[in-house]
């Protein structure tokens, strides 16, 4: 997409404000507001509230309901299904600034084949040896690595000549056996750059600056609980009728008038939307039935 994945979220912003929305950005939400098992509003961080009738909430589980809640609003086998919810990442970001195209040993220069998805795991064994990493709470050693160079198709996106390099890095688990994120994530980022150098003789060499992201550093940075990009794991029994939890995929939440719209509700991760324009006709249903 010209302009980079932001520009969905600019896209659909732009939409809203079309149809009258209001966007107000650096707005941290503290609380939601609740009165007799309904939602009325939310406090923000610096102690505002705003009334609603309906609040549609984006952010993961664990975040709408264990911190923007009281648990005593929920009830308890609700909590308990959030609670067990896994939502550990186990995934880290580097993002790598380029002087110029990458070139791979196996298929020099800057082609087509520089312009569509880069997997560098080489077979299943390399791959099951990345995760026995991660299994016992270290990052992969050789990190299995999902990249993409989308100045390519885009140029826009970096100064004239330059590129840059979106890297999906597996696995890095949230909790370290050994150290902190603060004291490892750097020596991360030289073991990404090391395994990316086997296939693309030239990085270190045209590297202009990298931005290396942890779980940690995604929770801390985004508000991604647990550092998890999907807003918890898409296993079989987190998917489908059982995402969030067991009785309430359809949505709704036990608190009337709060519904969940982000990835943490069906179908799950990935930049398509679906569970915002779900979430958004089971709104109008029960508004059209004045069940909000």
């Amino acid at each position: 997409m010209r302009g980079g994945m932001g520009m969905v979220s600019e896209a659909i912003a732009r939409a809203a404000r079309v149809a009258g929305a209001e966007i107000r950005l650096n707005a941290e939400v503290r609380r939601i507001l609740v009165r007799d098992g309904r939602a009325i509003g939310v406090e923000l961080a610096s102690g505002e509230t705003i009334h609603a009738k309906v609040i549609a909430s984006g952010a993961d589980p664990k975040r709408t309901f264990l911190k923007f809640l009281e648990r005593s609003d929920l009830p308890a086998d609700f909590v308990r299904g959030i609670e067990n919810f896994k939502i550990e990442g186990s995934s880290g970001k580097v993002n790598l600034a380029l002087k110029e195209a990458p070139s791979f040993s196996c298929l020099p220069g800057n082609g087509a084949h520089l312009q569509g998805a880069i997997s560098l795991g080489p077979s299943v064994d390399y791959i099951e040896k990345a995760y026995d990493d991660a299994k016992y709470g270290d990052y992969s050693h050789r990190p299995y690595v999902d990249m993409c160079v989308p100045t390519t198709l885009d140029p826009t996106l970096a100064p004239p000549g330059k590129h840059i390099m979106s890297c999906f890095i597996q696995y890095a688990p949230y909790t370290l056996r050994n150290g902190t994120w603060a004291e490892r994530r750097e020596d991360f980022g030289d073991t990404v750059l090391d395994t990316i150098e086997e296939y693309v003789r030239n990085i270190r060499r045209i590297l202009l600056h990298r931005q290396v992201l942890s779980p940690w550093d995604l929770e801390q940075v985004i508000g991604l609980t647990g550092g998890n990009i999907f807003h918890g794991e898409l296993t079989p029994d987190q998917l489908f009728f059982l995402r969030p939890t067991a009785g309430w995929a359809q949505y709704r939440t036990p608190i009337r008038g709060l519904y969940l719209c982000g990835s943490g509700a069906h179908p799950g991760g990935g930049v398509m939307g679906a569970p915002g324009y779900n979430a958004a006709w089971e709104i109008l249903k029960d508004w059209a039935l004045l069940r909000v």
